[in-house]
């Protein structure tokens, strides 16, 4: 059966405190945000005793970690900060085993200097490609000599935002220590929306055997609002990339309050991962409860 999880950011709490209310939920599974009130797990703070602190929590909760956020922009056009963004994102996959899980996530970034979600000309270049293929190799290299997996994730106005542009990646960089996360939200623009069976068929038949863990939150037509969108959360410290719900034609909410085809995006991920973790995100505590329900009912309607 698939799991419903969801990212420990979403609780801005204490380790163990978070472990437990994330418990209380009925969730089995989460995906690690480097992020506590009483723990400092950030650059240059990871130690083996903390880590083992970190997985030992969760496992005591009966919530084991099946991955990791490091989301940071990887080809910041600003040269010390993208290495220092893409030294912090190793440090995380050095360290992910001990963390509790092999499987580290981010978007592949952008050029732009405003936002990380913005878009940017160079994006699509054939320069801007091949820079972000030769972060990713590199990446995928530095996971697989630690016994870890760097999972890509699409997002339309990043480099790879496209299912052809993450095809084209995953050819380039044909490397074991390269996995996908899926996010069927992430593929949709203003131009292909209306074609969301065929975006998310595409999407399962050319890179179903990549996927190693998937997201749930939602995708709609954003209105007359195009500009970059942040949500209260409750939580003064929240990271960006958990506030973050849209930016331009596209609005990016939680599970069940969009147009994504749930049905045929979970029929065709079971396919090929009837077990897969299902990861939660894009959306405020209070709302928790629903989300759950929304995606055990689905898992329970198609039998996953």
């Amino acid at each position: 059966m698939m799991q419903s999880g969801i990212f420990t950011g979403y609780f801005p709490y204490g380790l163990e405190e978070t472990a437990k209310k994330i418990r209380s939920h009925g969730f089995n599974t989460v995906q690690l945000d480097l992020h506590f009130k009483d723990i400092d797990l950030g650059a240059g703070q990871i130690t083996k005793a903390k880590a083992k602190t970190v997985r030992d929590t969760f496992r005591d909760n009966d919530l084991p970690i099946s991955c990791i956020s490091g989301y940071t922009n990887i080809i910041h056009p600003d040269l010390a900060h993208r290495e220092a963004n893409v030294e912090r994102l190793k440090e995380i996959i050095r360290n992910a085993r001990d963390l509790g899980s092999p499987f580290v996530i981010s978007e592949t970034g952008t050029y732009n200097t405003e936002s990380e979600w913005m878009s940017d000309p160079k994006n699509k270049s054939e320069e801007g490609f091949e820079m972000c293929r030769a972060v990713i190799a590199e990446l995928a290299q530095e996971a697989y000599d630690h016994g870890s997996m760097f999972l890509l994730e699409t997002y339309v106005n990043n480099v790879v935002g496209s299912v052809e542009e993450t095809v084209r990646m995953f050819a380039q960089v044909d490397h074991p220590g390269l996995g996908l996360l899926m996010d069927p939200t992430n593929y949709f623009e203003d131009h292909n929306i209306d074609s969301m069976d065929k975006v998310l068929n595409q999407v399962f038949d050319t890179l179903a055997d990549k996927i190693k863990i998937a997201h749930a939150k939602d995708v709609a037509r954003a209105g007359d609002d195009k500009s970059e969108k942040h949500a209260d959360i409750g939580d003064d410290d929240a990271l960006a990339s958990h506030t973050f719900r849209g930016v331009g034609e596209m609005v990016l909410n939680a599970p069940g309050t969009g147009s994504l085809n749930y049905d045929l995006y979970l029929q065709r991920l079971s396919e090929k991962h009837p077990n897969i973790p299902v990861i939660i995100e894009h959306l405020s505590e209070d709302d928790v409860p629903r989300a759950k329900k929304f995606l055990d009912d689905k898992f329970r309607a198609h039998g996953l």
